[in-house]
């Protein structure tokens, strides 16, 4: 597990320089090395939500989908997102839940948390406040936030179960889950699995709709529900594939419609 995070870690805090010295991330879930234009990471905040942040917090959006357009949050609320990165989602969340509420980011990565606070900065919001930790083991008390949201990031963690009784933990009670995350439907190639690579591309540590279901449950969490938002074809296959090392056109056809996009929702009960 430590050699996963390490890997991320760097991943991300090399996409926080690129973005912070004036350049566009490369793809946070795919493995391109060039601009971003990764099908998993692109085309997820409108107009209108873009215009809510500064463009470094736009250009550091490594997600798989907009938690916070899906995610019922309500004025006075405390949420709480894991791995914050730019920030995009924490000020996002910051403006639905007003002055009388507050927005949490949890990173491991100091790249990401001083471009955070950079952009916490220019937005002008002040319900917000960065915490430097890991998702396996949550910087806050118990029953400390009404709403977790994540974006694309628990997949990546090593140790997922733990993520998910910390977030159980973390919750009030009554509190809930609205989290996107890559989820696979089927099976995917061992060789695909083993790419670390493709692990810090969101992919090969990405669960099935089953595994999530059973995981969420196990920790505690009721009215489990897992939508998918977003399907991936054998040409998007293609684009995250590419840097991994592997024989694209063997592997792409193995994994089409396969990896997809989704908003999982649970709730800890009342």
């Amino acid at each position: 597990m430590d050699h996963i995070t390490d890997t991320v870690r760097e991943r991300y805090a090399a996409a926080a320089r690129r973005v912070a010295s004036g350049g566009a991330a490369t793809c946070g879930c795919g493995t391109g090395a060039d601009v971003c234009c990764d099908p998993i990471t692109s085309n997820l905040y409108g107009d209108a939500e873009a215009g809510e942040v500064p463009d470094t917090a736009l250009k550091a959006s490594l997600g798989c989908g907009n938690p916070t357009a899906l995610a019922q949050l309500n004025p006075g609320e405390t949420v709480l997102d894991l791995g914050s990165g730019g920030g995009i989602d924490v000020i996002l969340s910051a403006r639905r839940v007003g002055p009388s509420g507050k927005a949490y980011g949890l990173d491991m990565t100091d790249e990401m948390l001083a471009l955070a606070e950079e952009n916490k900065r220019k937005s002008g919001v002040t319900n917000v406040e960065f915490l430097k930790g890991q998702i396996e083991q949550m910087p806050l008390p118990d029953n400390a936030v009404d709403v977790i949201i994540s974006n694309c990031v628990i997949n990546l963690s090593g140790d997922k179960d733990r993520v998910l009784r910390e977030a159980f933990r973390v919750l009030k009670p009554g509190g809930r889950v609205a989290v996107s995350d890559v989820v696979v439907r089927g099976e995917i190639p061992q060789a695909v699995r083993r790419s670390m690579e493709l692990w810090v591309g969101c992919v090969a540590g990405a669960l099935t709709e089953n595994e999530y279901r059973n995981k969420l449950t196990a920790a505690g969490f009721t009215d489990v529900d897992v939508e998918v938002t977003r399907v991936y074809e054998v040409e998007d296959a293609r684009a995250f594939l590419t840097s991994s090392g592997l024989d694209v056109d063997a592997v792409a056809p193995l994994v089409e419609g396969k990896v997809t996009s989704a908003f999982v929702r649970a709730r800890k009960p009342a």
